[in-house]
């Protein structure tokens, strides 16, 4: 793809990137030619990761494995434009009966790379005028049931990527986020949540993790270099409905 020409030959990681949607943004990135790390906390790949994508292990909730990610980067590959973080921990709960251990992972998680490594990280993406990119939720910005704890860890994450990307942009990095609702992964649109969810949205389906992974890639891209704190929705356009 033509438009896939100014990608060529730049470095990405992406957080949670050998499984499900992160391994979808990682391929995506690596057609468009960057060369991807590929950050997993837990079992090795499932499946041997494409052309382009190496895989590295570490915890994003833990200081000295942070650091020691950002670093592997940059000693491999000698510079880093693109940071993708798409790595989560969901433990469903109703808003009256929190679990605090839970909600600290899931925070945790979604906060890690930023409190443990920003600092390297905005070190490295500065150098390169690079680019964050923040994968979010619409549970987020508004209710889902059982959702209360990621909703909160989302929100926060969200808020930060405000404050960073003000922070950041006059050293030449955009930071932005895009928030998906439910995803087409294969399962029928045509009973129960999912029938639910198809029947109110605009699009008349579900999204699929393909089209997420266009997004960020398109976040990545020099054409996108004015967007600074934006959160993107890609939802077929349900969160426009009352």
């Amino acid at each position: 793809m033509t438009d896939d020409v100014p990608l060529r030959g730049k470095v990405a990681l992406v957080t949670g990137g050998t499984r499900g949607l992160g391994r979808v943004i990682a391929e995506r990135l690596a057609r468009a030619g960057c060369r991807v790390v590929a950050c997993h906390l837990r079992e090795e790949p499932a499946e041997p990761l494409p052309d382009g994508v190496t895989a590295v292990r570490a915890d994003v909730t833990r200081s000295d494995a942070v650091v020691s990610l950002v670093e592997t980067v940059g000693r491999r590959h000698g510079r880093l434009d693109f940071f993708v973080h798409n790595a989560v921990a969901f433990h469903p709960m109703s808003a009256s009966d929190l679990d605090a251990n839970a909600c600290a992972r899931d925070m945790a998680v979604a906060l890690g790379p930023f409190v443990h490594g920003i600092g390297p990280l905005a070190g490295l993406l500065a150098a390169s005028g690079g680019r964050i990119v923040v994968v979010s939720s619409t549970g987020g910005s508004a209710v889902v049931p059982r959702y209360v704890s990621l909703g909160m860890a989302k929100a926060a994450l969200e808020h930060l990527v405000r404050y960073l990307a003000v922070e950041l942009a006059p050293r030449g990095v955009a930071v932005n986020a895009v928030a998906c609702g439910k995803l087409d992964e294969g399962e029928p649109a045509d009973a129960g949540p999912n029938a639910r969810i198809v029947a109110r949205t605009p699009l008349g389906r579900l999204v699929t993790r393909e089209e997420l992974a266009d997004t960020v890639s398109l976040l990545c891209h020099p054409r996108a270099g004015a967007l600074h704190g934006q959160v993107i929705t890609v939802d077929g356009g349900l969160s426009l409905l009352a």
